[in-house]
């Protein structure tokens, strides 16, 4: 009884075995393309969790901060990524390192770091697009060479060839197109599932980060605002125009009245 599931493990592992061995050359290199699939999609999928890149206690600390107590909180805030390794630490770290710079300039050293994490966060992933590339092709260059192979014996003999043989070799030789297809979708799913994966992580970093310089500048712009306000506004009060009094001239050819006697 016990050695039942243990003959049917044995007997699905041989008929695997066969199924390789039957494959030809061309499935020593599908094995490849498989062991490097399946190492990348492990090694990223451990690599990009969330906990790794986007820690919950950075998120935490950056949406307790006050516009009125930014400068103590950024304090603590650098101290408490000061050894953090996530991809957000090291976002962090470069803003507020830079914080004495203007904000534009600030915000830019912020978004080159950003590139630079999210490049570091998709590597390994171009091996996967490579391998849904080159897998099914190697697989039908198998199938190929296999055909060919069958259609060459039997045109060399036709009389002493089997038709069950043909067709028994025929099915030996798509064998490769079947494992071709088998590693090419599962690495086109972790593919995709990466790359959204990184997207959705990278909005939550901008959005983080933007959060935390709006923040830290927020003191620094308050007392600039009433002094621009004043320069641009212009002033209310004007000198009064001068009264010219004007005497009434007589007109010409007309002899003013003389004044009546007292």
């Amino acid at each position: 009884m016990t050695l039942t599931p243990l003959l049917a493990v044995a007997a699905s592992f041989q008929s695997v075995v066969e199924f390789f061995e039957h494959g030809g050359k061309f499935m020593y290199l599908l094995a490849v393309c498989s062991v490097v699939s399946v190492a990348v999609i492990v090694v990223r999928a451990l690599a990009l969790r969330r906990t790794v890149v986007v820690p919950a206690f950075i998120e935490r600390e950056i949406e307790a901060i006050e516009p009125g107590d930014a400068v103590a909180a950024a304090v603590r805030l650098s101290r408490v990524v000061e050894k953090d390794t996530s991809a957000l630490g090291r976002i962090i770290q470069v803003g507020l390192r830079h914080m004495s710079w203007p904000k534009t300039e600030n915000i830019e050293a912020v978004q080159t770091r950003a590139q630079h994490e999210i490049v570091r966060l998709e590597s390994g992933l171009f091996v996967l697009e490579v391998i849904v590339g080159i897998a099914p092709l190697l697989g039908l260059l198998g199938a190929v060479s296999g055909l060919v192979s069958v259609f060459a014996a039997f045109g060399a003999d036709a009389a002493s060839q089997d038709p069950r043989g043909i067709a028994k070799g025929i099915s030996e030789a798509l064998s490769t197109t079947i494992a071709g297809l088998a590693i090419a979708i599962p690495s086109l799913i972790a593919y995709s599932y990466f790359s959204r994966k990184i997207e959705i992580m990278a909005a939550e970093m901008q959005s983080l980060t933007a959060d935390l310089l709006a923040k830290c500048y927020f003191e620094k712009a308050r007392p600039a605002e009433p002094a621009s306000r004043v320069a641009s506004e212009p002033s209310s009060y004007a000198p009064p125009a001068p009264v010219r009094a004007e005497i009434p001239r007589p007109a010409l050819g007309v002899r003013p009245a003389p004044e009546a006697a007292p």
